[in-house]
């Protein structure tokens, strides 16, 4: 099984700071991470590969310190890591990035699986996944919770909310998986070792010229712009001590419902 699993490098978005002049995440104001959810996808593919064998190719966009995401999927599972690094690449929104991760895996080659995190935690889009399917003109399958069946074919259970789904489709095909789909399990200190010494490819545009259209990628394949970064104020709980009657006190606390749901009260003048 050719399984190729495409990944993100995000900042602590419990740290990171926005850059609302610019409108851009401040991505240098927080330490990076492997995006949580393609860590769902890793697990998926080693679960696989364990069971049917075959490899499994961490792909990543972004700058060269994203590199270490790639070391970190090395040490995870992957056999093979690609980074596809380019300041021409820089910009991009959802269309561009699945497009560019798109021309990078034409490149690749054959492949039966790929397998996305659900969202990424700094987009929370959702769209690459399905996109990425679109350009290489493959079936895809969202919101996967569990594999039921890989190999000739593959059936996945779907989790949409208010319904569960079983898909079945033929390969290859491309699923976004969520986090109810397994437990990623943490790296041993002999695979962080190995993984520091193995080979991550770097890729530039250049390279993938061959397979792509330059036009697309980055800033100017990106039809998104964004018009407004507004940064929401955290107030916190606010409390109220009520030293009168009970009655008196009763009515403040009534009034104070009705106000809150929009309304007035009248009860204090009855």
């Amino acid at each position: 099984m050719r399984t190729i699993v495409p990944i993100k490098q995000v900042p602590d978005m419990s740290q990171v700071k926005f850059k609302a002049d610019k409108r851009i995440v401040d991505r240098s104001s927080a330490n990076a991470e492997i995006n949580p959810f393609d860590l769902y996808a890793l697990e998926a593919a080693v679960q696989i590969k364990e069971k049917l064998g075959g490899t499994i190719t961490a792909i990543s966009m972004g700058p060269g310190r994203a590199e270490t995401a790639l070391r970190d999927a090395l040490a995870r599972g992957a056999d093979r890591a690609v980074l596809l690094e380019d300041r021409t690449l820089a910009g991009a929104d959802t269309l561009a990035t699945s497009y560019t991760l798109a021309s990078a895996i034409k490149k690749l080659g054959e492949f039966d699986l790929i397998i996305c995190g659900e969202k990424t935690v700094d987009g929370d889009t959702g769209q690459v996944g399905p996109e990425l399917a679109e350009h290489l003109g493959i079936p895809h399958v969202a919101y996967v919770s569990r594999l039921a069946e890989v190999g000739e074919r593959l059936v996945a259970v779907c989790d949409m909310e208010a319904e569960l789904y079983t898909v079945e489709s033929g390969l290859p095909v491309l699923i976004t998986v969520t986090k109810d789909a397994n437990t990623p399990r943490l790296p041993t200190f002999r695979d962080k070792v190995n993984a520091r010494k193995a080979r991550v490819e770097i890729w530039s545009a250049e390279e993938l010229s061959t397979v792509a259209d330059p036009d697309r990628f980055g800033v100017r394949g990106s039809p998104t712009r964004v018009h407004k970064v507004m940064i929401p104020i955290e107030e916190g709980r606010k409390g109220k001590v009520f030293r009168n009657t009970v009655d008196k006190a009763t009515d403040e606390i009534a009034d104070a419902i009705v106000n809150l749901l929009g309304g007035k009260s009248n009860i204090g003048d009855e």
